[in-house]
């Protein structure tokens, strides 16, 4: 899997002189058309075709991708021809799914400008989109011919999509890292470095995805948080300012799932309250009632991870470890949404 962290300047025109394509087009949103576009557009062909979506998860589905789809029929791009997706998570999860179903198949690459998109969403080739409000539902595993990531695009966030992103960054840690765990929940927000956390994360997916591409074993523990935090995030999806960003659900996974991990004695109760004082101090909290509960465990049975009708999470072994492939109880979930909601 190739990754080049540089800047755009440099990565894109040697990746460009290097690959001969007749036809290129560039997916982006009313975002990454304004303020990202520009910063690339002097290194594209003349006649590069631009296909624009709107930004956003509620429209990352199948209507979205027959756009796609007709922008590059009516361009009359062949099997030849390269996809950029250039933006955030959704842009690069519907886009590399368009390239990789469009006429069985042509390159796309990957120019995350999301914190979240470069150390998570662009490396290792999850591809897919929403379907009935199922996140990810529908999709495949395919590389991109590459990613290229330049952190400066993220200097311009807002602070709430740095710390979407930073949830990825804190999860590679926890199931990977210790020492860099115990460095960043010692570190405040607003100081952290995050040109190297960017490497650190990418080194920790890459080494990951490499043992096991299409997630049959190991590379499930890339989704600690994210059975319940994904269950969080879908049921908030359609509930106005009720919605929040998928680092803020994970965070709340995060929390949920350590509190499993403790319940079975995995991790010990100090290492359950530093997750949790860390995680509440950096996102503070979602209001969920106990009222909900029910249908947030209702959504975890379309978890990926699951077999025979089992819920299957992956769980903290320690801080640094994780295991995968773990049957959850309903009652068990129930316990820690409540112990959430407090």
């Amino acid at each position: 899997m190739s990754v080049e962290i540089a800047s755009i300047s440099k990565s894109l025109p040697a990746f460009l002189s290097q690959n001969a394509y007749l036809q290129i087009a560039v997916l982006v949103d009313e975002q990454t058309s304004k303020h990202c576009l520009p910063l690339i557009q002097a290194y594209l062909p003349k006649g590069f075709i631009k296909i624009q979506i709107k930004s956003g998860e509620n429209n990352k589905h199948l209507a979205t991708c027959e756009k796609v789809w007709e922008a590059m029929t009516k361009a009359n791009m062949d099997r030849h021809g390269l996809l950029i997706n250039l933006g955030g998570g959704v842009i690069g999860d519907l886009g590399g799914f368009c390239a990789s179903t469009y006429k069985r198949g042509i390159d796309f690459i990957q120019i995350p400008t999301t914190l979240l998109a470069q150390v998570d969403a662009s490396v290792g080739g999850k591809l897919g989109v929403d379907f009935q409000g199922l996140k990810n539902h529908i999709g495949v595993f395919n590389l991109p011919k590459t990613v290229l990531i330049d952190p400066d695009f993220i200097k311009s966030l807002p602070q709430k999509q740095k710390l979407s992103g930073y949830a990825e960054i804190i999860k590679h840690c926890l199931i990977r890292d210790a020492e860099k765990w115990e460095q960043i929940s010692h570190t405040d927000f607003s100081e952290v470095d995050f040109a190297s956390l960017i490497e650190h994360s990418v080194e920790i997916k890459k080494a990951v995805v490499a043992e096991d591409p299409t997630e049959k074993g190991l590379r499930k523990i890339l989704n600690w948080g994210h059975t319940l935090g994904h269950a969080v995030e879908t049921f908030l999806l359609d509930q106005g300012k009720r919605k929040i960003l998928h680092g803020e659900a994970i965070a709340v996974g995060m929390i949920m799932e350590a509190f499993v991990a403790f319940q079975r004695g995995l991790i010990s109760a100090e290492e359950l309250g530093d997750i949790e004082v860390y995680l509440f101090e950096t996102y503070g909290k979602v209001e969920l009632k106990v009222s909900e509960i029910p249908t947030i465990i209702a959504l975890t049975l379309q978890d990926k991870k699951n077999k025979g009708g089992e819920v299957r999470f992956s769980l903290l072994t320690g801080i640094g470890d994780c295991g995968y492939d773990i049957p959850v109880s309903k009652s068990e979930m129930k316990k820690a949404i409540e112990y959430y909601i407090g």
